[in-house]
């Protein structure tokens, strides 16, 4: 007969490995959505925006478009990250890539158009942090292969 182990340490084990990052992939996702649907409510208002000329290499006379896409870009790809990770959702980890390589590429979008700016520096930081930590949650064993394997 084997011996068994303390079912409520080794529970308590698994899901602190299996959830390893939560709380920091909610906050600063939960963070950046929230930025992102800021910037795009401040884009459609016409809020502190740069001229509309910077548009027209695009062909584009308002901020509706740009809007639009910083929300698809940015705000709903971190909250569905930060509300997978509230869930416990082994999906956050790769929601979290997801919204990382949308925010860099937003990011690379803005700056022909608009020149560098210290808030694109910080926020390319954030989406490179929440790749690492993505990557190392997954790592630990938050991801879709871990659930499978752990329920069967």
């Amino acid at each position: 007969m084997m011996p068994r182990g303390n079912t409520a340490t080794d529970e308590a084990q698994a899901v602190s490995t299996r959830f390893t990052f939560r709380r920091t992939i909610v906050v600063v996702e939960a963070l950046v959505g929230l930025g992102g649907l800021a910037g795009s409510m401040q884009l459609l208002a016409g809020v502190a925006t740069p001229p509309v000329s910077v548009l027209s290499p695009l062909g584009l006379a308002s901020w509706t478009l740009p809007a639009g896409w910083l929300f698809l870009t940015v705000a709903l790809p971190s909250g569905l990250a930060a509300w997978l990770a509230w869930r416990r959702s082994p999906w956050a980890p790769l929601a979290v890539l997801v919204a990382s390589a949308l925010l860099a590429t937003e990011l690379l979008f803005q700056i022909p158009f608009l020149g560098f700016s210290v808030l694109q520096l910080i926020f390319g930081t954030v989406a490179i942090g929440m790749s690492v930590i993505a990557f190392l949650a997954r790592k630990a064993g938050w991801s879709p292969r871990a659930r499978l394997t752990t329920s069967l």
